[in-house]
């Protein structure tokens, strides 16, 4: 919650309508009977207005934040949904474990990781979260309980997992932890200027590195249309004196305009890519996996109007053409993102129906929202996503249109009969033109 006391997302796109809240403390507790349409909420780390829900009422999972048991033989970790990643890795990285998926920040729940089947930079071996998912307890508006797993209600497995909080409220999850050695990552850099070039780095890293992903210059991608950073890396063998990231001062406040001006963006970027760096190094896991999470609430930087991230992921077959002229549209438009990622993701089955990472290859930008010029940036981006069979992330988007969604998401309709009829959100009513049908499975 913001200290003006309003529930808003991390792209902090405009404000929403009056939300309602209402805080869950514990697992037997039921949802107040006519008070919705309901939303889970976790730590409002996702982009755009899927953790939204103007007209509604947002039911804070924070207050379930409480571990309850750990296998350790398997671990297997069973955590309430309000747990955010940081407080896992707090506990058990010292004993030796480890996420088997992380994304960018670990300022989000567990709740919020199943909702939104986030992904990370090892998806070529572990694919999504989703896939470490053994087991979690449903609470529906009907106050009826379901226990979800592979074998149990997999119908209400699958439509959970990447269903973005909409089939109700998820009260605990079991997850599988993996074991490592201690804190520190062995990771190696390598430069590149062309999409084709970190295609071939992403293979010839496929089976060697658990984690690869790339830093691109957006504003400047040189002649062979995509210039960058490729990382790879893997957890470091035995111990290492590795410190974690220093947290820098964040903004105490939200200046009126975006302190990422296109010049500032450019010589940033230009810097960084000319830096001199050691190839090899060994690093603590903070600064490899959540380097922002350094610097408190950065979502500032971009000003009240806040950001667009825009993330899609294109089919492998498609990736070289379509990956290219993204990046030379968003190159033409001056825009300027902060922060652009191109990862290949890896072959596995998505285990959810909504869920975004699939085989292909993925790119995401930060733009400042400037008006119209960045939605019809972002309209046209969303063109060439479509045409190249691919789809954009729900947890980032906050203008995509119901058609771009339908196509990106076959399972759209299949999903609605296991939507809770009580429970929507900002992002639903957008994609789905409006439409509020209720729910037909409600058991």
């Amino acid at each position: 919650m913001g200290r003006d006391g309003r529930y808003r997302s991390w792209g902090r796109p405009p404000a929403p309508g009056t939300q309602g809240a209402v805080r869950l403390h514990w697992r037997d507790e039921q949802l107040q009977e006519g008070g919705g349409p309901f939303l889970p909420y976790g730590n409002g780390r996702s982009y755009g207005d899927s953790c939204l829900n103007s007209g509604g009422t947002l039911v804070d999972l924070r207050g379930l934040d409480r571990f309850i048991s750990f296998d350790a033989d398997t671990g297997v970790l069973r955590c309430e949904t309000g747990v955010l990643l940081s407080d896992i890795l707090g506990r058990f990285v010292p004993k030796g474990w480890f996420l088997p998926v992380t994304p960018g920040t670990q300022q989000v729940t567990v709740g919020g990781a199943i909702a939104n089947d986030v992904h990370g930079k090892n998806h070529h071996w572990a694919g999504s979260f989703g896939h470490h998912v053994r087991r979690f307890e449903l609470l529906r508006s009907d106050g009826s309980r379901l226990l979800c797993s592979p074998r149990e209600n997999a119908d209400w497995f699958g439509a959970t997992i990447g269903g973005l909080g909409l089939t109700g409220v998820i009260l605990w999850a079991e997850i599988a932890l993996k074991r490592i050695d201690g804190p520190a990552i062995e990771v190696e850099s390598l430069r590149f200027s062309r999409v084709e070039e970190f295609l071939e780095l992403s293979s010839a890293s496929h089976n060697a590195y658990e984690y690869t992903v790339a830093w691109i210059d957006s504003l400047a991608p040189g002649p062979g249309g995509a210039r960058g950073l490729f990382f790879r890396g893997n957890h470091a063998a035995g111990h290492h004196a590795a410190a974690p990231s220093r947290r820098k001062p964040g903004l105490p406040f939200t200046p009126p305009v975006s302190l990422l001006p296109r010049a500032a963006v450019g010589l940033f970027n230009t810097a960084v890519y000319r830096r001199p760096r050691r190839k090899r190094a060994i690093v603590h896991y903070e600064p490899f996996f959540y380097p922002l999470d350094a610097v408190p609430n950065w979502n500032r930087l971009f000003g009240r109007k806040g950001f667009y991230q825009y993330q899609c992921v294109i089919p492998q077959d498609q990736a070289e053409v379509a990956i290219g002229e993204i990046i030379a549209r968003v190159a033409r438009a001056r825009e300027g993102s902060f922060l652009s990622v191109l990862k290949v993701f890896g072959n596995r089955r998505p285990p959810g129906w909504l869920s975004f990472s699939r085989p292909g290859t993925t790119l995401a930008f930060d733009f400042p929202d400037r008006g119209r010029s960045t939605l019809a940036l972002l309209d046209t981006l969303d063109e060439i996503t479509d045409e190249a069979g691919g789809a954009v992330y729900p947890a980032k988007d906050a203008r995509m249109k119901a058609r771009i969604f339908e196509r990106g998401y076959p399972a759209l309709h299949r999903f609605e009969r296991y939507r809770d009829p009580a429970f929507t959100s900002d992002f639903w009513r957008r994609v789905t033109s409006g439409d509020t049908r209720q729910g037909a499975a409600n058991a």
